[in-house]
């Protein structure tokens, strides 16, 4: 099946307020696509339903054509906003962890993006900065030899050497015939990796386009064209 991703009129509410609406969208295999929009725009929620972390108001989530359940669990790589380890763990004893509780898990190529990086894996997690422990739980994402990884503002808290050597990392280490999402606000940065683009504004997708099709028809970079569409 090549279609790893499909949302089929996608709705969410909390309470009165519509936060996603009528979200239509199918994700090909082989594919980085870039999920972008300001603060507060229905970014996070739409990966959370992916996730299978929120039930939708109404609409389907399908993932490998089937409703997201335990076995979508095990086939998506999902690096959250927020840092979720146990902060009282060495960064060798969550390597453990995480080989014991996914069967796709790679230790040794955790051990080697680990050491490219410069971290210590006997280091305890709350010994280190936001910033090291957030390269520690990519580390961990891409480590699995999943069919989709989805990316919630990966590049947020590291320098922009960092940054280079991280696209690079999610850019060389994604399974073959796997997809990547990238939510994220740092276009400029992440730009030159993506293959597609979706803008999301209010709670509804607004453009979905290949990167080198959308700069070829509107005349600038991804980041250039966003800025014009948001006027930000």
């Amino acid at each position: 099946m090549n279609t790893i991703l499909e949302l089929k009129n996608l709705n969410k509410s909390f309470g009165a307020k519509k936060v996603l609406e009528n979200i239509n969208l199918t994700i090909p295999r082989g594919k980085i696509v870039g999920l972008l929009g300001k603060n507060g725009t229905g970014k996070s929620t739409l990966i959370k339903l992916i996730n299978d972390l929120l039930t939708p108001t109404s609409g389907e989530v399908l993932i490998n054509g089937k409703s997201p359940s335990v076995e979508s669990k095990k086939i998506i790589a999902y690096l959250p906003e927020r840092t979720y380890l146990d902060k009282s763990m060495k960064v060798a004893q969550v390597i453990k962890y995480f080989a014991e509780f996914y069967d796709n898990f790679d230790s040794q190529k955790a051990y080697k993006l680990l050491e490219e990086l410069g971290l210590d894996v006997n280091q305890k997690l709350a010994k280190m900065s936001k910033g090291m422990q957030e390269k520690v739980q990519l580390v961990l994402v891409m480590s699995r030899k999943a069919d989709l990884y989805i990316l919630d503002e990966p590049l947020g808290g590291v320098d922009p050497a960092t940054r280079e050597y991280i696209l690079d990392t999610i850019l060389s280490n994604f399974n073959e015939g796997a997809s990547v999402i990238i939510s994220t606000h740092l276009i400029n940065d992440i730009e030159r990796i993506l293959d597609d683009v979706i803008f999301i504004n209010d709670g509804k997708i607004i453009l979905h386009s290949e990167c080198d099709k959308l700069r070829t028809e509107q005349g600038g970079s991804v980041d250039e064209i966003f800025r014009r569409m948001f006027r930000c």
